[in-house]
């Protein structure tokens, strides 16, 4: 019985090799005829849309073209220097180095994140100037998406609300400054100042106020650290950091005295 089961083992495997080899066989010669069938066919026919000068014109016209090709540019120009701009001619500067020194002055190096701390200024950059946007929007923007003004005269009637606003924040003294080491003629006039020389000033203005301000800001919480290390000095606890004592403390103080409502107020109201 095991010798007839064995002979049957062996009878189905010679069929199976057999039937696999039929089967290569078959694959083999019916390839070739389907590429002959397909070479024989030709290549299908490809439809090419006319592009008659004819058809040209009744879809787009040379204005339409350029107008949207100026859109283009002046959108990518405004993404290119929008962070320069942000930094250079808003409130954004004096914002966010006086809560950079907030978080210094709590002892915290990464709490509040930069993340939150940039988002913020964002915002309270957005509260002071939506005055000067405003203005801008009616009088530079709407107008020139509309086309009844030009490019040079949008950038003009925009340039002006932005110009006041950093006059009004910008001192005397780094005016002349800049004057001076531009080494140009001293201007009669407010309207004489190029803005090349007027935006370096007001830059100056603003790390000079903003280092004031967080002057004052800093000022508590260097007394509290400087009680604690008078107090662990005179318990004989010299070891322990003053921070593990005065940070606690400083954040209670903060908050019990609604710090960060105070310190927006007051960033707020400083630019007006």
């Amino acid at each position: 019985m095991a010798r007839a089961l064995v002979q049957r083992m062996m009878v189905c495997a010679s069929n199976i090799q057999a039937f696999f080899r039929v089967l290569l066989c078959a694959v083999v010669l019916l390839c070739p005829m389907q590429g002959h069938a397909a070479i024989s066919a030709g290549p299908a026919a490809v439809t090419v849309p006319s592009l008659s000068p004819a058809t040209r014109q009744q879809r787009t016209t040379p204005a339409a073209d350029t107008a949207q090709a100026l859109r283009i540019v002046l959108g990518l120009t405004v993404l290119a220097v929008l962070p320069a701009l942000l930094v250079s001619v808003t409130s954004f500067l004096r914002i966010i180095i006086v809560l950079s020194m907030l978080r210094h002055g709590l002892g915290m190096q990464e709490t509040p994140p930069n993340t939150a701390l940039i988002g913020l200024a964002l915002f309270l950059t957005l509260f002071t100037m939506s005055p000067t946007l405003e203005q801008i929007n009616r009088q530079a923007f709407q107008p020139f998406m509309a086309g009844t003004i030009s490019m040079e005269q949008a950038y003009e009637k925009g340039s002006a609300p932005l110009r006041d606003f950093m006059v009004r924040q910008t001192r005397e003294q780094d005016l002349a400054l800049m004057v001076e080491l531009s080494k140009a003629k001293t201007p009669q006039s407010m309207d004489d100042i190029s803005n090349v020389q007027l935006i370096p000033a007001y830059m100056l203005s603003e790390l000079r106020t903003a280092f004031q301000i967080g002057f004052v800001v800093f000022l508590p919480f260097l007394l509290i650290d400087l009680v604690v290390s008078s107090i662990l000095m005179a318990l004989g606890m010299m070891m322990m950091p003053p921070s593990t004592v005065s940070l606690p403390l400083k954040v209670l103080m903060f908050v019990l005295m609604d710090g960060w409502g105070l310190l927006l107020k007051a960033l707020v109201g400083s630019f007006h």
